[in-house]
């Protein structure tokens, strides 16, 4: 018993000498938040360590089985280090998480947790879906050069969802990596504090919103075309078929949770396999007549950057990566999960591009479902419309759970009330909401049919900047002490290269949009 008693003391000596020093040590990083330098790096750094020590006591009474009394009141003592040290991480900083830290650094949560297959079923769904139509068009204006960038884009977004994934954590004193944030607008606001501690996650969730609306907007706007090419005979307009379609899509506001999701997302990928499978044998049925003198090393000057456009966009998972992450039983295989769907994905669209392209080389559709002969166009296109319809909840689901968070569930700062009860069931104006988001996916769909300038727009805008541009900005500023020079070099040079597809994609995509409406032009 004097052993123990004399070790406690020890140990709580201790603890006081560390919550001196990083008392010290705040001091002077305050000094130097105050200039610029790692403010936020530093804060927060300080900030998870000294609660930290707070709860080592705790840790070290359970581990040395002292009595139940002692272990109640280092209970305390960790309830008192939430507090004042993850308040830090909170998006209001008005009070304690709602989520409590696990031994293992992640956050726990009380809803359903998602297997490493079910979040690769995801990511795959996001990064193979419908927007592989318009690759073999980026062939048709780049060549060459454009089935390089299908390559170039996978590498470049595995690596950015890596890095993004890597700035949620932070290394306690132990050397124990521990998710601190739990989404992108906290890695945004993170880099703007102290001095503009909410601008950062307001401009992410405005590109988070329009990138994951436009999402849903062309999934109604292609199945809306599909349909109608597919039955040129009904007497039924292209319109008319997107609101069909629409009403369809109409449980997606009763989605609860990313499990649900999930399922969707198998049916989708299941249905992407059937229609490659269709595609790819056609095109080889007519391997003979194969152009391979059409792809050569030019590019479109014009139309090129629009393309680039179309192939970022089909990459982009940025955008639900933290959240996927944070629901996956096993974070650790995050990583591994990543390497493997981006690269059936770069091998599986690379060789559809080529092969389609290779097909009807300069008579190359921006959706290549257009080229197929009518007798199996119409089998084609049905399953893209079901892949069309499956792949939707999950940025519906992302849009709603970004909007809700935001606008509903902002701490104090909110701007309307909680639209869950007390029980977490949807209140009725909460589900109304909901629907209000699909039924404007409709309207802009009618009003703004064009599905590969859109598309290259959005890859452009959005796409390029939560891909590209915020994940290696954010990596360099919460990561800098830990960065080798070859990391800061990868992420100078995407944020460098980004920035120049954006822009250029963005100028181009407009003048298309302009020119379309100026002369009428329909996709």
């Amino acid at each position: 018993m004097a052993h123990l008693i004399r070790h406690k003391i020890t140990n709580k000596l201790t603890n006081a000498a560390h919550t001196v020093s990083h008392k010290s040590q705040a001091k002077v990083s305050g000094v130097f938040a105050r200039l610029g330098f790692q403010a936020a790096t530093d804060e927060e750094g300080l900030g998870f360590a000294e609660c930290d020590d707070l709860d080592y006591d705790y840790r070290q009474g359970m581990q040395m089985d002292v009595l139940r009394g002692e272990e109640e009141e280092g209970g305390d003592i960790e309830g008192e280090g939430d507090l004042e040290g993850d308040t830090r991480y909170q998006r209001d900083g008005t009070g304690p998480r709602q989520s409590t830290l696990k031994s293992g650094g992640s956050l726990e949560e009380d809803k359903p947790k998602i297997t490493s297959w079910e979040a690769g079923w995801n990511v795959t769904n996001a990064i193979q879906g419908m927007f592989v139509l318009g690759l073999p068009y980026a062939i048709l204006h780049g060549g060459y050069l454009g089935l390089f960038l299908i390559i170039f884009a996978a590498v470049v977004c595995c690596y950015t969802g890596k890095i993004l994934i890597a700035c949620l954590y932070e290394e306690n004193e132990d050397g124990i990596k521990v998710r601190v944030r739990d989404s992108y607008v906290d890695i945004a606001n993170a880099c703007c504090a102290p001095r503009f501690p909410a601008l950062g996650g307001h401009v992410v969730n405005v590109a988070q919103i329009i990138e994951l609306v436009m999402t849903c907007i062309l999934y109604v706007v292609v199945s809306g075309n599909l349909m109608y090419n597919s039955f040129p005979s009904f007497p039924v307009s292209q319109k008319a078929w997107s609101v069909l379609a629409t009403a369809a899509l109409l449980p997606c506001a009763f989605l609860k949770n990313l499990k649900a999701v999930s399922k969707f997302s198998l049916l989708c990928t299941l249905a992407h396999f059937v229609i490659n499978i269709l595609v790819i044998a056609y095109c080889l049925s007519r391997a003979r007549e194969w152009a391979w003198e059409k792809v050569k090393f030019y590019i479109d000057v014009k139309k090129f950057p629009i393309s680039i456009g179309i192939i970022v966009f089909s990459y982009t998972s940025q955008i639900f990566l933290p959240s996927l992450e944070g629901n996956m039983q096993k974070p650790s295989e995050f990583h591994c999960m990543m390497d493997w769907t981006h690269i059936a994905a770069c091998v599986l669209k690379g060789l559809f591009a080529l092969v389609a392209y290779l097909t009807w080389a300069d008579a190359t559709k921006e959706v290549i479902t257009d080229n197929l002969p009518s007798t199996i166009r119409a089998v084609v296109n049905l399953f893209l419309v079901s892949k069309a319809l499956l792949s939707y909840p999950l940025p519906f689901f992302a849009a709603v759970e970004v909007l809700e968070k935001s606008l509903f569930q902002d701490g104090g700062r909110a701007l309307f009330p909680d639209c869950y009860g007390p029980g977490g069931q949807l209140k009725t104006w909460g589900l109304g909401l909901r629907v209000a988001l699909v039924v404007f996916t409709l309207l802009m769909a009618v009003f703004v049919p064009h599905f590969a300038l859109l598309m290259g727009l959005t890859g452009s805008l959005t796409g390029a900047g939560l891909c590209f541009l915020l994940p290696s900005l954010f990596h360099l500023k919460l990561q800098w002490r830990n960065l080798l020079w070859h990391h800061v070099f990868f992420d100078v040079s995407i944020f460098v290269i980004g920035g120049i597809c954006a822009i250029s994609g963005f100028i181009h995509s407009v003048e298309g949009l302009i020119e379309a409406y100026r002369y009428d032009i329909h996709d």
